[in-house]
């Protein structure tokens, strides 16, 4: 069994250590003895939708951003869209969640064009959100990471909030909502860098099992069943729990 990641854009999308969430994907899967290549695609590469199980894009600069949506409309939307209706699972982060949305909307430039993959707006807000942030889920499970942004990011109809902010700003400091999944479960948005998934092994586990179950079904739920080594579990678990205590 192998899992096969698309890092979208490393070297310009990499704010925060980003980089870590593919390195977690990676780490989680071959604990349970799954093969994980990762296929760095940059500007002008192709992206073949149907050899990828994982999709992830980091953050950047408005610089970068303005560059990467180029490159996205021009040469990997198409495929981008083809393989979400697969459902290929992806994970934006920061400037990645916007950019999987319809649009952002810069403080003095215009609109970048989003994939629409997401059903979410963005625009530049006056305040930027910088700081640690604790999400509780609706399963009650919780996320831990850090945010520095000043997108004000509005949900539509067709997503709904990864989860609701305990502490931080998260998607815009008003409504308490943090990130978005797509109605179809397969497609997440989050402002939480730091990295994200090695903080919480739970929801590395849970995009893993989603990303397997795509190419092999219920093959690839059982071999999520495949326990990691109880010493690693408890590492990653206390380190998680530790996170909380410090944010309290």
């Amino acid at each position: 069994m192998k899992l096969v990641i698309a890092h979208l854009y490393p070297a310009h999308l990499n704010m925060y250590g980003d980089r870590g969430n593919v390195l977690a994907m990676v780490h989680r899967a071959q604990c349970r003895g799954i093969e994980a290549e990762v296929v760095p695609v940059g500007p002008g590469d192709t992206l073949v939708p149907e050899a990828v199980d994982f999709v992830f894009m980091g953050g950047g600069q408005d610089a970068q951003q303005m560059l990467v949506a180029d490159d996205l409309a021009r040469h990997k939307a198409d495929a981008m869209r083809q393989a979400a209706e697969r459902g290929v699972v992806m994970l934006g982060i920061c400037g990645g969640y916007q950019m999987l949305g319809h649009y952002y909307q810069p403080y003095d430039s215009d609109p970048i064009p989003g994939l629409g993959l997401l059903d979410c707006t963005t625009v530049a807000g006056p305040e930027r959100f910088i700081g640690n942030v604790v999400v509780v889920r609706p399963d009650g499970s919780t996320l831990v990471g850090f945010e520095n942004h000043s997108g004000l990011t509005t949900l539509g109809q067709g997503v709904v909030p990864l989860g609701t902010v305990k502490l931080g700003k998260g998607n815009n400091g008003q409504d308490g909502s943090e990130g978005a999944v797509s109605a179809s479960g397969t497609l997440y948005g989050t402002y939480l860098h730091g990295s994200l998934l090695p903080k919480n092994p739970s929801l590395t586990d849970e995009l893993l099992g989603k990303a397997l179950s795509v190419r092999y079904g219920e093959a690839g739920a059982v071999a999520m069943q495949q326990p990691v080594s109880p010493a690693l579990q408890a590492l990653e678990t206390s380190a998680h729990q530790r996170a909380l205590v410090l944010n309290r």
